[in-house]
């Protein structure tokens, strides 16, 4: 058969030009152009494209599954995914593109009608009766689409029903922005080579990942606004603990810290709705329908953000829960007009189509990299160029980790051995220390269960391209407000310029109110004078070298700075020492030598 690829199949009309990541455009984007291509020449029975959330993998799959039936490879369409509410927008997306999927479907009924093509279906559905999906997959040649196939590895018995329910089929066609998992479950009908370490990756067949789609304008840059902050809680044995979030500690004080932080009776959280608020309206400016996203860790919170949000703002936001029959029209009525605010649990985390969604607020627990990814991908899909996506976080290493590290592509990897790649310097204390509670079968008196006693709100630093910026200041401060009032409209370059300009405007308002500080005193001392700023000046200097590498290499600044921790070991460089910080910059500029050498 001929393995020549059109350039658009005949059955995709071109509608809704603006929003092509949802099957509707005829013109593919250059990558699932090339994606669709590789695809057709290696013709082989399970293929994995790997693409960041917001790039076009919806409109890649429908593009792959209309010129196969138009060869007539395949008869049917099984798409199966997380959630209800994405099946549904599989239906309508496939609808654009002259395909008919019913997103009603029950393995249990085990038949449509004549007028569909397809069917879509949850992971759970085919876990309940993965034989009734084998026997529609054995009669008929079958294309199974895979929508976030990580999640076939969720649980034992989803990955099991996968496999059998799916095993018979003609194609296979997996999809992921995040293939990698913090667990050891194997994903269904995805391939591992095992690596020098002994541990086993997963292999992409295609891969385009955030930098790239940067690069190409098909996603916004993201700005992430950290926020810091004294916290206070009461142990269950009645101990009250006092900490600073974003501080080094033990793996369980600082999951306390964040849980004291994200407590909405304290007075964090309604600091950062307000400062999120404000940056909202400012990027309203440029883009007048752009909606903000709470992303909440149970529903109880959910709502009591909720509250707080109709107090800041006047206007009660959607409040979208899981288990809500509504949800899906809830989310659509959303996406569709112009509110300012939607407060939701897990429904929105992944998948979920809201282009107009620019501004974020991070207000889980969940601290995974898999669903920070997950989270942060509802933000960055591009309407049209320029636009920006503003992400408000605790400042906890491991997430301003993740910020930082938006561009470094990951795989699933089975069977790694424990490390300190995440820069948390109790790492081993915290793994004896649960490992000793396991052995003498510790209660729950010893554990971190806790009441929330207060917390309260600073501004801590920016976060963007893997460098970090600003020196931190009260709620409300001029050095807040800066970063704040930044445009809604820029390029990543203007971000990046704007943000240094920012940074320069900041340490000299410091260093200026150092000075008035010590005017009174006899013998300020120069270390007294020089610690935060000269921390501060690293910074930039290693920011700085790590962006000249990239012009010269091409490598993402990410992966520079991941590379550099790698060698030399430590935090994220937002919070890297003085001596580590010089330690890089040495490194990197060894790097230039040898390369002009």
């Amino acid at each position: 058969m001929d393995s020549h690829v059109p350039a658009a199949p005949a059955v995709l009309p071109p509608a809704y030009p603006d929003r092509a990541a949802w099957g509707t455009a005829s013109k593919l984007r250059a990558w699932q152009a090339e994606a669709l291509q590789l695809y057709f020449d290696k013709q082989q029975k399970d293929f994995l494209a790997v693409a960041t959330p917001g790039a076009g993998k919806t409109t890649f799959a429908l593009t792959v599954a209309a010129e196969l039936l138009h060869r007539r490879v395949i008869d049917r369409i099984t798409v199966v995914t997380p959630t209800e509410h994405l099946k549904v927008q599989w239906a309508d997306a496939a609808d654009k593109a002259g395909i008919a999927i019913d997103p009603t479907f029950s393995g249990g009924k085990g038949r449509t009608n004549k007028d569909f093509q397809g069917v879509a279906v949850t992971y759970a559905g085919v876990a309940v009766n993965p034989l009734a999906f084998r026997v529609r997959t054995e009669k008929f040649r079958t294309l199974v689409i895979l929508d976030e196939v990580h999640h076939g590895g969720d649980a034992l018995s989803w990955g099991e029903g996968v496999r059998e329910a799916f095993d018979p089929a003609t194609r296979r066609l997996a999809l992921t922005g995040t293939p990698f998992r913090s667990d050891d479950n194997p994903i269904p009908f995805v391939t591992y080579e095992y690596g020098h370490d002994g541990a086993a990756r997963s292999q992409a067949d295609y891969t385009y990942g955030y930098g790239h789609a940067l690069r190409d304008h098909v996603v916004r840059p993201v700005i992430f606004m950290s926020y810091s902050g004294e916290m206070r809680w009461r142990t269950k044995a009645g101990d009250e603990i006092a900490a600073r979030l974003g501080e080094p500690l033990t793996k369980d004080l600082t999951a306390q810290a964040l849980r004291t932080a994200l407590d909405p009776a304290g007075e964090w959280m309604p600091a950062v709705l307000a400062a999120a608020d404000k940056r909202l309206t400012e990027v309203r400016r440029h883009m007048p329908d752009a909606g903000g996203l709470v992303i909440s860790g149970d529903q109880n919170t959910a709502r009591a953000y909720a509250k707080v949000l109709r107090e800041l703002t006047g206007e009660a936001p959607t409040v979208v829960l899981s288990d809500e029959k509504a949800s899906s029209k809830k989310i659509q009525k959303f996406s569709d007009g112009e509110q300012r605010w939607m407060v939701a649990v897990r429904m929105v985390s992944e998948g979920v189509d809201v282009p107009r969604l620019a501004v974020g607020v991070y207000a889980t627990p969940t601290s995974t990299p898999l669903f920070f990814a997950q989270a942060v991908g509802r933000f960055v899909r591009a309407r049209k160029r320029g636009e920006t996506a503003s992400v408000f976080v605790p400042s906890v290493t491991r997430l301003l980790s993740f910020a930082a590290e938006m561009e470094v592509e990951r795989d699933h990897v089975l069977g790694r051995k424990n490390s300190n790649e995440d820069g948390d310097i109790f790492g081993l204390e915290d793994d004896l220390l649960r490992k000793a509670n396991e052995a003498e079968g510790a209660s729950d008196d010893l554990e971190g269960k806790f009441e929330a006693l207060g917390s309260d709100a600073s501004f801590d630093r920016v976060v963007f391209d893997g460098g970090d910026y600003g020196t931190g200041g009260d709620i409300g401060s001029d050095e807040e407000l800066d970063f704040l009032g930044l445009p809604g409209l820029l390029e990543p370059d203007q971000v990046r310029e704007l943000l240094r300009t920012r940074q320069a405007k900041s340490l000299a308002r410091q260093k200026k109110s150092q000075r008035g500080d010590s005017s009174d005193r006899e013998d300020p001392t120069p270390v007294e004078l020089a610690t935060h700023e000269q921390v501060a000046l690293l910074r930039r200097e290693l920011n700085g070298l790590v962006a000249a590498w990239h012009h010269r290499t091409g490598q993402p600044h990410g992966v520079i700075h991941n590379d550099l921790r790698r060698k030399l070991g430590g935090p994220a460089a937002a919070h890297a020492s003085s001596t580590e910080l010089r330690d890089r910059i040495e490194l990197i500029r060894d790097w230039a030598t040898q390369r002009r050498a």
